[in-house]
């Protein structure tokens, strides 16, 4: 059996809730598998902490939350805090070098990339930052194929912002096979 528990973490702005909706989406319309998605948001809309949980399988899901995550992607270093030491053994965690400092050590892959700063040098706009993670997250592991992705941004994202999101999806993709290329590593295996 196939199932892969993510917690996407970081701060309301950010687009965490956005990416975990488009990663389920992708999965369950255009991959045959089962998909659930629920989210909790701080206190303010923009800038207070947010939480998505996505649960991937082949078989049925019986509880939507996450309680211990194959995966954490932390955008923040209050949510990397939070949600770092959760991981399961062997499992992935993903951040991001400008938001976050990774400083504990867990029995996880700990994967740090540079996926702001290239969003904002490459494109010059953060909207698309969470585009960016969900193309270095579906590199690193084959959870979902790149292209159920672009069908899901084809009907969720207007026409005229769907290069940029296409753009950054591909910059994300590149930072994380440029990262398994100087390890000498493949896709990260969790089922």
């Amino acid at each position: 059996m196939k199932r892969c528990r993510i917690i996407f973490s970081g701060s309301g702005g950010q687009g965490i809730i956005t990416a975990s909706v488009i990663l389920s989406e992708a999965a369950s319309l255009h991959e045959g598998l089962i998909a659930v998605q629920s989210q909790s948001y701080g206190s303010e809309a923009r800038g207070g902490a947010s939480r998505s949980d996505v649960i991937i399988s082949d078989h049925d899901i019986l509880f939507p939350k996450v309680i211990q995550p194959n995966v954490v992607v932390s955008l923040t270093q209050e949510a990397y805090n939070k949600f770092s030491r959760r991981i399961r053994p062997g499992g992935l965690l993903l951040t991001d070098s400008h938001y976050v400092k990774q400083e504990k050590k867990v029995d996880a892959r700990q994967v740090e990339l540079d996926m702001y700063r290239t969003v904002i040098k490459e494109i010059g706009r953060p909207i698309v930052f969470n585009l960016c993670v969900l193309g270095a997250l579906i590199s690193l592991i084959p959870l979902v194929k790149r292209e159920s992705i672009v069908k899901v941004l084809e009907t969720r994202i207007p026409a005229d912002l769907l290069d940029l999101n296409k753009q950054a999806l591909e910059l994300g993709t590149n930072l994380s096979e440029n990262y398994k290329k100087k390890r000498g590593i493949s896709a990260i295996q969790l089922w």
